[in-house]
């Protein structure tokens, strides 16, 4: 469920700074200081699978933050718990391999060991599917 399903323009979210102090301005930064609480003003999609919130802060201006870095609020300005749901594939195969894990090896018995090879290989391709 994304942010599109829980809230709407206008809606009051608090902005987690930890999350996002690394790419802000200065300004950006003392403006969610005064305040953290800011009002939604428009959603963007950001690489094609997420969704961006650009909001209007204390200050007046509006920055863009990815959904994951802010907290939405109900009437009474409590933060909303987020629900954390899992991904089901429903593939069993990709489910298998992705419970293949590999540990780095430092004989050169070991590195020639095919069986070795094919877990890197499937741990290293896991991600991609």
């Amino acid at each position: 469920m994304s942010i599109l399903d829980k809230s709407k323009i206008g809606d009051s979210v608090q902005i987690n700074l930890e999350l996002s102090k690394d790419r802000l301005t200065k300004d950006v930064v003392d403006a969610i200081n005064v305040s953290s609480v800011a009002k939604i003003n428009d959603f963007r999609i950001t690489d094609g699978k997420g969704i961006g919130v650009i909001l209007k802060l204390s200050n007046g201006k509006e920055q863009w933050f990815f959904e994951d870095e802010i907290d939405l609020l109900d009437e009474n300005g409590n933060v909303i718990k987020k629900n954390i749901v899992k991904k089901v594939n429903g593939n069993f195969i990709l489910d298998f391999l992705r419970g293949f894990n590999y540990e780095n090896k430092n004989k050169v018995s070991e590195l020639l060991n095919p069986i070795n090879f094919f877990i890197w290989l499937v741990v290293s391709l896991k991600d991609i599917f």
